[in-house]
């Protein structure tokens, strides 16, 4: 007893840690230190089997409040450790997505013992797919039409979609896996199954396969799209086109495809959401006299900018109305930032230089300036 770990300890999480907490915890430690990943390491099994009987106490809630108040001897009578974990591993990790520890572990998933899954007859559909694809932030000043090629899966025109050599579905059981759709494996202490990778959990193979697809219905095809493409799209969304996936095996209809747009940054102008910055170089005299100057905008659109007498470099001007489209509502948009950067000439000529010095005259300039405090933009 004395040589016991804490149970908190043990999964490296806090007194007052949630259950989801002590799940993860204990999923993380149980990946890592299983012994079918570990062959050979006591010292990984040793740390499982800890693991183990720590999560049987702190994921139950009546033993772990008896452990909170007794600590070990609160849980002597009730809690058989390790030995008693490993009686019935599809309990403990059924539900709440812990059937996904032996997807990490060993590629599948399933007991024996446990709530058996039914074999399933195919796969309903094809699978979804997702593309990725670069539009220029100018385009989506408005909505328009983009054009891409992608490859995916498509019905087999030799068979057209049989999988078989001759048009006709004559198949027969699978012999590895007798018609179950799935086979047994054992490892260490659990028994599991995984997917006939034969049949692909169908339990019966084609006679005659397609030598063109090679018996799976589908070949690897390019094709050409063109997506319409919402204004003022954040980088990174998704366009959903159903159907337009890999096709199913054996005549199964096809999954979706998913067009990820990425948005190209421009060299001037930075987006946040629907605002757009822009940094804009001014004179000198422009920025102690103030006016109205005019650049342009993303679009290419002149914009009238007004400059406030005297403002100071890294002053910032709003100017509504002139940033993208707020995506899904087009007709509002966002606003345009300028970001004003005062410029000072490198060299003056003899007559620039006359009239600088009198308006530094003019002006009391202080030669004996003293320190004023940093402040924050």
């Amino acid at each position: 007893m004395a040589n016991k770990r804490d149970y908190y300890e043990v999964l490296g999480v806090a007194k007052n840690a949630s259950q989801e907490e002590i799940k993860k915890a204990y999923r993380k430690l149980a990946v890592q230190n299983h012994p079918d990943k570990n062959p050979g390491d006591k010292a990984a099994e040793e740390r499982f089997k800890e693991a183990t009987e720590a999560y049987e106490v702190l994921g139950d809630e009546k033993k772990r409040a008896a452990y909170d108040q007794y600590g070990f001897a609160g849980v002597d009578g009730q809690n058989q450790g390790y030995s008693r974990a490993y009686q019935d591993f599809s309990d403990l990790f059924s539900g709440g997505g812990f059937s996904s520890i032996f997807e990490d572990l060993f590629g599948f998933g399933g007991f024996s013992g446990g709530s058996s899954r039914q074999r399933d007859a195919g796969p309903a559909t094809g699978q979804s797919i997702r593309v990725n694809t670069e539009v220029d932030i100018h385009d989506i000043c408005g909505e328009f039409k983009h054009e891409f090629t992608y490859a995916h899966q498509v019905a087999c025109e030799a068979c057209n979609g049989t999988g078989s050599k001759s048009g006709k579905k004559s198949m027969k059981t699978c012999p590895t896996c007798g018609g179950m759709g799935q086979i047994r494996q054992s490892s260490g202490f659990f028994s599991m199954s995984r997917t006939c990778p034969t049949c692909g959990g169908r339990g019966q193979i084609i006679e005659d396969p397609c030598p063109a697809c090679r018996g799976s219905g589908t070949v690897r095809k390019n094709q050409t799209l063109r997506v319409k493409v919402p204004a003022g799209i954040e980088s990174g969304t998704d366009i959903i086109l159903s159907g337009m996936g890999n096709a199913g095996p054996n005549g199964a209809p096809p999954g979706d495809l998913y067009v990820r747009i990425n948005v190209k940054p421009d060299k001037y102008f930075v987006r946040q959401g629907a605002d757009l910055f822009v940094q804009v170089p001014i004179s000198m005299t422009q920025a102690a006299l103030g006016l109205d100057i005019e650049i342009k905008n993303l679009m290419g659109e002149p914009v009238k900018v007004e400059i406030p007498s005297g403002v100071q470099n890294g002053k910032i001007v709003r100017v509504k109305g002139q940033g993208l489209p707020k995506y899904r509502n087009e007709n509002s948009r966002g606003d345009l930032y300028v970001k004003f950067q005062i410029e000072t000439p490198k060299r003056l000529g003899l007559k620039a230089k006359q009239i600088m010095k009198e308006l530094s005259a003019a002006m009391g300039e202080n030669d004996h300036p003293s320190p004023v405090p940093f402040t924050e933009d």
